[in-house]
């Protein structure tokens, strides 16, 4: 592999291949959960006023504010009723001066009433077992000024206006605005296809059981949840033995189906680096950090193709230090910030190197946060990643870190 790359050297060279991945193309999606996590591509504007119509904010009676003007406890305002209006289909008939109308939230507020006195304002004190035929009269016990209770047209977006913004993560309640201003379609980024491909004889399936000198693929899933976490897509995930062949093979298949391929393992100093001797054209590199120092980089069928390395904590610190940023910015989405830190304990480390030891927050009261280490170096301690919060960055000039030394984090 010759000298080692210094991790940012590595970091650029990854950023320049997958640069044209940053030009996502556009799709609409129906309005609903096919469109749950995808990022809005463009505004989308409202193509008519919500509210649609002057309806009811509250349970009570339109009437006209003047009518009610004189009303407060002790000294009520009797109006007959004249009409019951539901939020149904339908407009009501206008109401004429000197007379209310029982109204539900939601319905349409008939012509000439300006405001809404709500039921617990009035004698009624509630609607509850009172469907159907209203009382013949309603007292109000306080009086209401002209628009209150009673929402306009447009008062919560105007025709026209932007409803989504451009860049918006689509959650539900985006669903809520979309469909409620009758907007059917929305237009999304369409996201990076990413082909997992995990490389080794010894890797049977999670739902297999092992037999002597195999091992369940973690790889595979846990590759696949960190490219969906970071806003792309797993278009293919396979895992193949170590045959230059059927590896070949199966990735020239993954480059024809997806945008970027991925792929783990067989990319070390070993006799049986499978990934290497079936990508004579890739560039395969030892990058100065620790773990995940055997590193691959270059094409396949056209395609872009990364090469991590096969223990599973290697692969996903790869995947966080070199891959994860640039998936999200062709999706839309922002990058996870690295963030400083104090360490809660001294650290050691051997020169040369970037160690990216796995840490976790710690929090006491009174204290500032601090992070410690969660378990050993090695790359194969899955346990210890699982308890991890961060990725605490040790310099390769260092040696010994003491506690309260500033370091660099990396979210996980």
């Amino acid at each position: 592999m010759g000298d080692r790359v210094d991790v940012e050297q590595h970091r650029a060279d990854v950023a320049e291949l997958l640069a044209p991945l940053a030009e996502r193309p556009v799709e609409e999606v129906r309005v609903g959960t096919d469109m749950l996590g995808r990022v809005l591509a463009q505004d989308v504007t409202a193509p008519g006023a919500l509210p649609r119509f002057r309806n009811s904010q509250m349970d009570g009676f339109a009437v006209r504010a003047a009518d009610v003007a004189p009303a407060a406890p002790g000294t009520p305002v009797t109006l007959p009723v004249v009409g019951d209006v539901a939020a149904a289909p339908g407009a009501p008939e206008p109401l004429e001066p000197g007379t209310a109308v029982r109204i539900m939230t939601g319905a349409p507020v008939p012509d000439g009433a300006d405001a809404v006195v709500p039921v617990e304002d009035t004698d009624h004190h509630t609607f509850n077992g009172a469907a159907g035929t209203p009382a013949a009269t309603v007292a109000v016990t306080r009086s209401r000024a002209v628009g209150e209770f009673v929402r306009e047209p447009g008062s919560d977006v105007a025709a026209g206006a932007v409803v989504l913004r451009a860049g918006t993560v689509l959650a539900p309640h985006h669903v809520a605005a979309a469909a409620a201003c009758g907007i059917t379609r929305l237009p999304v980024l369409v996201p990076v296809s990413v082909a997992v491909v995990s490389t080794g004889s010894e890797l049977v399936p999670p739902d297999a059981e092992p037999g002597p000198g195999q091992i369940w693929d973690a790889n595979g899933p846990a590759l696949e949840a960190a490219v969906r976490a970071a806003g792309a897509r797993v278009g293919l995930r396979v895992s193949v033995p170590d045959e230059p062949e059927i590896v070949r093979v199966a990735l020239e298949r993954a480059a024809a189906s997806c945008d970027l391929v991925l792929t783990t393992g067989g990319v070390s100093q070993g006799a049986y680096e499978v990934v290497k001797d079936a990508l004579p054209e890739v560039t395969f590199r030892s990058v100065a950090m620790q773990p995940g120092g055997p590193q691959g980089l270059g094409r396949v069928g056209g395609r872009p193709v990364l090469a991590f390395p096969g223990n599973p904590v290697s692969a996903q610190v790869s995947f966080v230090v070199f891959l994860r940023d640039l998936l999200r910015r062709a999706g839309g989405l922002p990058p996870v910030d690295r963030a400083p830190a104090v360490l809660d304990g001294a650290v050691g480390s051997s020169a040369g190197r970037r160690q990216l030891l796995r840490g976790r927050w710690v929090h006491e009261a009174g204290a500032a946060p601090r992070v410690a280490v969660v378990g050993g170096p090695g790359s194969h301690l899955v346990a210890s990643m699982a308890a991890a919060d961060v990725l605490i960055d040790v310099p390769a000039a260092a040696t010994t870190l003491d506690p309260g030394a500033e370091v660099t984090t990396w979210p996980l």
